[in-house]
């Protein structure tokens, strides 16, 4: 293992990993009497406040893909990449208020389950599957490498042991416990996330600026890399394709968020075991919030190591422990664990453990998602439809487990990938346009058929591919077209909500289906704290904006 953890570093390590299975397992305890059912396993017996569905959706998002990943694209592009932060708080505000007042209303356990009261069993089940094969193949085992490579980076772990580890710490309290002990480990595991997040990005500032503080650390960084500081890049950016300009705030990266944060079902599916819909709503508020502090403590320190490395007075003064495992724009990736080696005996114990529940959680988070849905939409509908609570909880728990093992397998496997978020969001691309066109005509159109919808999500994938194999320098003149990924997505979305809409209107000639959704004003009517808190978020993300546009 690597020296440069001390005693007190894995103290304060063990005690937060005792803490949160502690934690876990307490919550997780039957009730006298009572037999764990289906919504207690799957829902947390819809009893969760609003500061710790809050808390969860944040600890549910924000893992090795944004602490390593999102890292190694500040080291590599700058602050541009956290648009997918800034604009996801915009997002959350925008499903709290127009999408679960219908999911609650249905009384939703699983996404998919929304599609068949919508739609149909066959395109539920179509869903089930697709989602279930990217949790798995693409989520579980994206997070579980990431996770791995930190800990070889940072510990000298060998990967395949850090894979297991995290696999098992993840599966102790989570496979037994379900949502609840999901949702409030979440609730410990954000504290520790944020808190090591930020004494990260102190060190990491004030390191760069010969301990003169935070304060002349922004500066110096500023100063030092003012290209690293712009939101919106032009087209001579080398990095335009993956953030293209204008089309950040305008185009593909709506149909991500919306696609992320409205129909992800390891996300909405704390919202769905809220208290009441308000309770829901004050969540997603403070979660947004929180979304607009993340880019501070994942990109700022990657800008940082990035100056650190390229500056060669800074260089020099960060002695022998700079020299190891040192980032460069061919492994950006390597950014935050870099950064961890300079953390003083203790903190580096407590900005491990920060990365490590950055990593649990979301891992817990996809596990019990993906066993929901295989549960609920799966196996009770096709397996066993009379299946009693404590079949339904012991297939959950299986489900999960099985799930765990494949995605462990997968893992290794992801070596190699730069900018490991760029990747996830480029390939998860492809199929989240026909998915979010299917929901939002579902949801807002009443004309939307179910023939519509299934012909849409199939057509949306040759769409899709149509605009990513372009070949790279091909002449305009050619049959294909060279678009940045991101407006790829929007153009699909658009593209699909057409092949939707003109199928439903030849089918039933304009008249509404059956199973539309009846809107109404009422529905949509949030409490004056949720319109002050979200106009508040607004401000907060123009001022932000202005300051960094170029």
């Amino acid at each position: 293992m690597n020296g440069n953890f001390q005693v007190l570093d894995y103290t304060i390590f063990i005690c937060y990993a005792l803490l949160i299975l502690g934690v876990g397992l307490w919550v997780s305890r039957d009730k006298k009497g009572h037999q764990k059912n289906a919504e207690d396993y799957f829902l947390a017996s819809k009893s969760l406040p609003w500061w710790a569905i809050g808390a969860s959706l944040i600890a549910a998002n924000i893992s090795a893909e944004q602490f390593i990943g999102m890292s190694g694209s500040g080291f590599a592009l700058g602050l541009a990449i956290a648009s997918y932060e800034w604009m996801a708080a915009i997002t959350l505000i925008i499903v709290g208020k127009y999408f679960l007042p219908i999911f609650i209303e249905k009384g939703l356990y699983t996404i998919p389950e929304f599609v068949e009261k919508r739609y149909s069993t066959n395109l539920k089940t179509i869903l089930a599957v697709f989602w279930i094969g990217l949790y798995v193949f693409v989520n579980l085992a994206s997070v579980l490498y990431l996770g791995a490579l930190a800990l070889e980076t940072i510990m000298g772990i060998p990967m395949i042991y850090g894979v297991i580890g995290l696999a098992m710490f993840a599966a102790a309290y989570s496979l037994y416990g379900g949502l609840s002990a999901v949702a409030w480990t979440d609730v410990i595991q954000v504290v520790f996330l944020i808190i090591g997040g930020l004494v990260t990005t102190y060190l990491a500032l004030n390191t760069v600026s010969g301990g003169e503080g935070i304060i002349a650390g922004i500066q110096t960084v500023y100063e030092a890399a003012p290209d690293r500081f712009a939101m919106i890049l032009d087209k001579s950016n080398p990095e335009f394709t993956n953030l293209p300009g204008i089309g950040v705030l305008v185009g593909g990266l709506w149909v991500a968020n919306l696609y992320y944060w409205g129909f992800n079902q390891y996300i909405i599916q704390r919202t769905l075991a809220a208290k009441s819909l308000k309770e829901s709503q004050k969540g997603i508020l403070l979660a947004a919030f929180l979304k607009l502090l993340i880019p501070v403590i994942v990109v700022i320190p990657g800008i940082a190591a990035y100056v650190m490395v390229n500056d060669p007075e800074i260089f020099a003064g960060l002695g022998d422990v700079g020299l190891k495992n040192v980032p460069s724009s061919e492994q950006a990736d390597k950014a935050y664990p870099w950064l961890l080696q300079f953390l003083p005996v203790g903190l580096k114990g407590l900005a491990f453990a920060a990365l490590t529940a950055a990593i649990v959680s979301s891992l817990a988070s996809m596990l019990n998602s993906t066993s929901t849905i295989f549960t609920m939409d799966i196996y009770k509908q096709y397996i066993n439809k009379n299946a009693g609570d404590k079949a339904t909880v012991n297939i959950g728990r299986l489900s999960a487990a099985v799930a765990l093992v494949i995605a462990s397998i997968t893992a290794p496997l992801l070596g190699g990938i730069d900018q490991a978020f760029q990747f996830i969001q480029e390939y998860t691309g492809v199929v989240s346009p026909g998915i979010l066109a299917v929901f939002m005509l579902g949801l807002f159109w009443k004309k939307t058929t179910n023939k519509a919808a299934i012909i849409g999500a199939l057509t949306s994938i040759p769409i899709a591919m149509y605009f990513k194999v372009a070949p790279k320098g091909w002449s305009e003149r050619s049959f294909f077209i060279n678009l940045p990924w991101m407006d790829q997505m929007g153009y699909t979305a658009i593209l699909t909500m057409i092949v939707i809409a003109t199928v439903s209107l030849v089918q039933h000639k304009g008249k509404n289906d059956e199973k539309g959704i009846p809107i109404s004003k009422q529905l949509f009517k949030t409490s004056p704290l949720f319109n002050i808190g979200a106009f508040a978020v607004l401000i907060i993300l123009v001022a932000l904006y202005a300051i960094f546009w170029k």
